[in-house]
């Protein structure tokens, strides 16, 4: 489950981080009140569980209340990431003298802890280099010892005396307490500004285990599901919005993953990730194509492996649907298994060639989308 920055810096502040002044807001007026209340300069965020909102215009930085009201104004009427901004946190504008990394998260291959820090913080970490990125692993038995946090500082070039390099050593010790605490899967703090003497988290994220939650009874439930999203959960369906144009639906979480790789391999961008699972019928499939037109896709591929899953059932309940309903873009299949020559035959009445082969059916599906 993860937690929108202001959540995180609750919880930071919890554990003794230093966080900037601020306040969560949910009006426009409230924006101008907190401001007014901070002083001076202050941004205001977009609290949405997307990154890159700085490149989308979703933080704003103004100098006194009027501005603040008329800035989340604005904000208040944005989309992230297919995401609406219902909140807005206002915070007290930092001098950033220096911005750095900081995160503590699972190594799935060693399954243990590991600190990962680097001088090269803020916008576009993922584009950091390797040299640059400092990772020390922690023994889950003896913790975040002192000697851990000291020798990541010293390889950050920041010196152990000083006050900066003194307070990075109490924030990656707090930050484990916090990561072991809370059952974490990733606490991270990007940037980790220096300002002046002072060590500040600029932004949090932090990302709990939800096999943990029924631990963790003290914090928010953050849903995350789009509203598509959390209709295909509630009927039973693995759906997930991408931002592509392709329509996916599969029957398995393999196949469906294995379509989505062999989509952008011939070019595709797929508009979602759809396992129907087996034994899906008629109601199920229906359902099932209403979500993927949601996302109004240029074309739709279907990927059926026929094991548990019939393919004659799965061709009945397409064909149902296609002649009740009038379906606006191309639809391609490929239907291999279980009674497939069945299932072939239904296709066939309702106009439609069923392929033998993944990529000839995907090939197909990104032609007809516009791409190669």
């Amino acid at each position: 489950m993860k937690m929108f920055e202001y959540m995180g810096k609750d919880i930071f502040a919890e554990f003794g981080l230093p966080i900037p002044k601020g306040r969560m807001v949910t009006t426009s007026d409230g924006a101008a009140l907190a401001a007014e209340e901070i002083g001076g300069p202050v941004v205001i965020k977009s609290q949405v569980l997307s990154g890159k909102r700085g490149k989308v215009g979703g933080i704003k930085f103004v100098d006194h209340s009027e501005a603040a009201k008329a800035a989340a104004q604005e904000l208040f009427g944005m989309t992230i990431q297919d995401l609406p901004v219902e909140i807005l946190l206002v915070e007290e504008k930092l001098q950033i003298d220096k911005e750095l990394y900081l995160a503590i998260t699972i190594d799935s291959a060693t399954k243990q802890p590991v600190l990962i820090a680097s001088v090269h913080g803020g916008m576009d970490i993922e584009e950091v280099a390797d040299e640059h990125i400092i990772k020390k692993y922690i023994d889950i038995e003896l913790g975040m010892q002192n000697f851990i946090a000291c020798d990541v500082v010293r390889r950050m070039n920041i010196p152990l005396n000083s006050s900066r390099g003194k307070e990075l050593v109490k924030i990656m010790d707090r930050l484990y307490k916090l990561f072991i605490q809370k059952d974490a899967e990733l606490v991270e703090i990007n940037p980790l500004v220096i300002s002046g003497d002072r060590v500040i988290a600029a932004d949090s994220k932090i990302t709990i285990d939800d096999e943990a939650l029924y631990r963790q009874q003290d914090l928010p439930h953050v849903e995350e599901r789009t509203k598509a999203e959390k209709a295909a959960h509630d009927l039973g369906l693995s759906f997930v919005e991408l931002d592509g144009d392709i329509g996916v639906m599969a029957n398995g979480a393999g196949i469906t993953m294995g379509t989505l790789d062999t989509l952008s391999y011939y070019g595709g961008r797929p508009a979602n990730f759809l396992d129907a699972g087996g034994g899906t019928g008629v109601e199920g499939t229906a359902k099932a194509l209403e979500l993927i037109l949601s996302r109004n896709p240029r074309s739709i591929i279907i990927n059926i492996f026929g094991g548990i899953t019939r393919c004659d059932d799965v061709a009945s309940a397409f064909a149902s649907i296609k002649k009740s309903r009038n379906i606006p873009v191309p639809v391609v299949i490929r239907l291999v298994g279980t009674n497939q020559e069945a299932g072939r035959a239904i296709l066939k009445d309702v106009g439609i060639e069923a392929y033998d082969f993944m990529q000839d059916a995907i090939k197909k599906a990104v032609e007809l989308a516009g791409g190669n």
